[in-house]
Order: C-alpha cells, then sequence, then structure tokens
C-alpha cells in the first residue's frame, strides 16, 4: 500500500470510528434529561446550524425549539437560554451554580484568562481584584471624583464635531466616540490621553480592540475539538497572542513609568486609579496589566459601539431624534452641553439609551458562562461542564416582553421602572449578579452625556445625502455587536 492510499485509509477509518463515538454521545446525551435541540450531525454536531451571525440563528432556532435549548457545538454540550424567566434563573436564582467561565481557547494567549478579573472563577483572588476594581475605579465616591475629567473629554468631542462642522466633513461617531471613551479611561486610570483629542487619531488602537473582540468571539475550532488546541488550525491563538503583547506592552511601559516616579519622589501618591492600583497591589504587576487590558478593551469598545448605534436609531428615526432635541432644549438649554447631574431630569434621553441597550446589546450573549456542577432547570438537567449562553439579543426582542420589538421606540419606556443594573431580566445589557460588569456606573454616566451633548450642539444629516430610511443598519459579529458598515454624519451649525 502506497503512502497515499495508506493517508486516505486511516483518514477515513479515523472519520468512521469518531462518527460512531459521536453517535455513541449523543444516545447518551440524549438519556441524560437535556433540554430539546436540533438534531447534530455526526462529529461537527449542530456547528453549521451558527452562521456567521449567531445571534440570529440561535435566536431562530428557539423559535422552534423553546426558550431553553441544547447545542451540540463539536464536542461541546452548550444550552442556550433565550427568556428573561430563564436568564433570572441562572443569573439570580442559581447565580453560583452559573458563575464559571466558558474559556475560549484565544483567551489563554499569553494566560491572560489566569489573571483576568473576567475569566478567573468566583473564588478569593476574583472577590480581591473585583472589590479592587469597584473600590479604586468604579464606586460612587472615585466616579463623583472624577466627574470634572469626564466633562472635559465630552468638551473635546463637541470641539471636534464644531471643527468638522466648520470644515464642511462628516464625522465618522463610532471613531469619535471611541476616541473619547479611551481618553476618559486613560485619563482616569494614567492622567495621560492615548489619542489626540482633536485629531481623528486611535483608528489603530480601535483596529487592536476590535481584533481582540473578532478572535475571541468568532467560531474557532479548537473550542469544539479540543484535542486540536495544541495544533491552533486557524491560528487565533497566534494572532491573540501578538495582539495582546502589543496592549500590554503599552501598559506597561506606563506602569513602569509611574514606578519610576514614584521611586524618584518617595512617596506613594494617589493621583488616579493607577496610583490605587499600585499601593494596593505593586508586588503583583501582571495583575495590574492584565486589569488593564480588560478595562480598555471592554470599555473602549462597548461604550462607543452604543453611542454609535445610539445615534444611528436617531438618524434612521428623526422622530425620535426631534422630541429628544425638544427635551433637551426645554431642559438645559439649546447649544448647550450636558452634564451628568442633569440625566435624572432627562427621561426621554435615559429612555433613548434603554431602547438602545435593548435593541442593539453590547455583547449579544454576554461571556459565555460554564456550570460547575449538575445543575437542574424548569425540569432538564445541565451537566457539568455544559456551556451556557444567554441570548440577551432574543431577550430583548422578545414579542411576548416588548410589543413591537424590532422597532426603536424609546416611549416604551417613559413611566416604566425597567433599568439596565441587573434587577430587571428583561433588559440585561451589562449581565447580573455576581459576575455583573463592574464597568456599568461609569457607563450609565458617560454615554448618555456624550449622545445628549452631541444631539444638543448640532443638527445632523447623513453624509451623502442618504435619506433617513436608507440609512445601513447591518451589525457584525464579535464579542460585541458593531455596525457594519461606519455611521459617517455631518455635524449642522444651530444657530
Amino acid at each position: 500500500m502506497d503512502f497515499l492510499s495508506f493517508v486516505l485509509y486511516f483518514l477515513l477509518s479515523t472519520t468512521a470510528i469518531i462518527a460512531l463515538i459521536s453517535l455513541f454521545k449523543q444516545t447518551k446525551t440524549r438519556k441524560r434529561n437535556l433540554p430539546p435541540g436540533p438534531t447534530p450531525l455526526p462529529v461537527i454536531g449542530n456547528l453549521l446550524k451558527l452562521g456567521n451571525k449567531p445571534h440570529r440563528s440561535l435566536t431562530q432556532l428557539a423559535q422552534t425549539h423553546g426558550p431553553i435549548m441544547t447545542l451540540k457545538l463539536g464536542q461541546v454540550t452548550t444550552v442556550v437560554l433565550s427568556s428573561s424567566v430563564l436568564a433570572q434563573e441562572a443569573l439570580q436564582k442559581q447565580d453560583l451554580a452559573f458563575s464559571s467561565r466558558a474559556i475560549p481557547n484565544a483567551i489563554h494567549a499569553l494566560h491572560q484568562c489566569r489573571d483576568s478579573v473576567i475569566w478567573l472563577p468566583v473564588d478569593h483572588r476574583w472577590r480581591c481584584l473585583r472589590k479592587i476594581l469597584n473600590s479604586s475605579l468604579f464606586s460612587g465616591a472615585r466616579l463623583d471624583a472624577s466627574s470634572s475629567l469626564r466633562r472635559r473629554k465630552v468638551e473635546e468631542l463637541v470641539a471636534y464635531a464644531g471643527k468638522c462642522c466648520r470644515d464642511g466633513k462628516a464625522v465618522d461617531v463610532g471613531r469619535a466616540a471611541f476616541r473619547t471613551s479611551l481618553n476618559v479611561l486613560s485619563n482616569t486610570i494614567f492622567s495621560v490621553d492615548l489619542a489626540d483629542p482633536s485629531e481623528d487619531t486611535a483608528q489603530e488602537f480601535r483596529d487592536l480592540v476590535w481584533s481582540i473582540m473578532v478572535e475571541a468571539g468568532k467560531p474557532n475550532l479548537v473550542d469544539y475539538f479540543p484535542a486540536t488546541a495544541t495544533l491552533d488550525p486557524q491560528g487565533v491563538r497566534r494572532r491573540m497572542t501578538a495582539y495582546f503583547g502589543r496592549v500590554l506592552e503599552l501598559f506597561g511601559g506606563l506602569i513602569h513609568e509611574r514606578l519610576a516616579m514614584r521611586r524618584q519622589t518617595k512617596r506613594a501618591a494617589e493621583n488616579d486609579a493607577l496610583d490605587a492600583l499600585l499601593n494596593i497591589r505593586e508586588e503583583d504587576r501582571g495583575e495590574i496589566d492584565r486589569m488593564c487590558l480588560d478595562l480598555f478593551v471592554a470599555g473602549t469598545d462597548t461604550t462607543s459601539s452604543t453611542l454609535e448605534w445610539a445615534m444611528t436609531e436617531l438618524l434612521h428615526n428623526p422622530e425620535v431624534l426631534r422630541k429628544a432635541k425638544a427635551e433637551l432644549e426645554q431642559v438645559v438649554g439649546i447649544g448647550k452641553q450636558i452634564e451628568e447631574s442633569d440625566i435624572a431630569c432627562l427621561p426621554y434621553l435615559k429612555a433613548i439609551i434603554k431602547e438602545t441597550f435593548r435593541i442593539h446589546p453590547p455583547v449579544p450573549f454576554l461571556i459565555p458562562r460554564k456550570v460547575n456542577t449538575d445543575v437542574k432547570v424548569c425540569g432538564y438537567t445541565l451537566p457539568k461542564g455544559t456551556q451556557v449562553l444567554v441570548n440577551v439579543w432574543a431577550i430583548g426582542r422578545d414579542p411576548r416582553t416588548w410589543p413591537n420589538p424590532t422597532a426603536f421606540m424609546p416611549e416604551r419606556f417613559l413611566g416604566s421602572e425597567i433599568d439596565v443594573r441587573g434587577c430587571d431580566f428583561e433588559l440585561i445589557p451589562f449581565g447580573a449578579g455576581r459576575r455583573i460588569c463592574p464597568g456599568l456606573p461609569l457607563a450609565m454616566k458617560i454615554v448618555p452625556v456624550m449622545l445628549g451633548s452631541l444631539i444638543n450642539s448640532f443638527d445632523w444629516k447623513l453624509e451623502g445625502g442618504i435619506a433617513p430610511e436608507e440609512l445601513d443598519m447591518e451589525e457584525k459579529f464579535g464579542i460585541t455587536l458593531q455596525k457594519a458598515q461606519p455611521l459617517r454624519a455631518l455635524p449642522i451649525k444651530l444657530f
């Protein structure tokens, strides 16, 4: 038998054996009382059902198989939850059992998962890091103390839009919002701008962040067939190693400079969040580097994406924009920048933000969970190790909860007590329970002020004379959902 024939024979034999094992496991799985789901194919299971927009594909499948649904993704058993009732069961009533993470292989690059508060299991170390985050960055006192900083960054965003207005140029809204959110974070943590506030810069860092989100979120064979991990057949971990390395090098340099300055002055000052972190964990430099990576990757992308979607929906729905501008004129005064203290008096603006989170949740499946013990849910058994996806994109468009769910109608939140803070499971863009996003308090301060200031300072029209109803609303999928085509809009002087 020649070599080629041997290889073909070997591959066919191996495939047949794997198929038989897979069929045996599927039969065994069905006896475990798992939730219903589409019939899996041998070896690959239901992988072909995912498509390039899994949030939409899994929402459609749930309409057939129900709000709790099992998929076999290669060798990985995955349960998808697509209703607010089931989300509450997992994220509140049985929060501890669902608190572990299903870690994508991409996040193993440079051992990021070992020191990341996002991916660590709920244990003593995680609790310590989470407590440090809350006290050093996101406590009410810390956020109040840094309000003037955020105000300056929003002023710079409005000034940049004003420059574009004078020059007759369109604003790339997502890019401008990214630059602002990047500088808010970099000043809060490092007391420096990482992007020029007066120029259209920061695109390289934005591309880097989006590359990380895409690699971490897209289907990776290694996640479905763990035995292929050492091969890294799609090169995902190799690319993530390069991306993480570039971000860590940037932050490592800033931290090294700060340490040198502290040694020079021989005192442990506390001028920003980095000083606070070093005062607590200077001996654990690696943890601080990884914490910064978490904060910048997660915080900049989700904030800028939310603002871009909100502006997109306002330009797509001129009547909503008209009502928002009328409220701002009445409460704040036409042409004025919004203060954080104004937000409580702007119910329609707050409703626009909630409606944006409902219809365009930044992270459509939240961060994947994994049950760390056998769990009973709705009479079904989820065996230990099952991956769990909470489809908040589907929950936000559930017609049983939201009348006319695909329409952008902020009015649905006027007079409603529903909020995004993890207690109302119809609307959980930040998650809920012990693993709710720690950056929620900062996001809910900066996003409304950025949006309100932009629409109160200018009139806006779409570049190229595009009519509102013709605006492209397509999205692209990573861990986060961004607009497929960037929103470019012309700011117009008010008077």
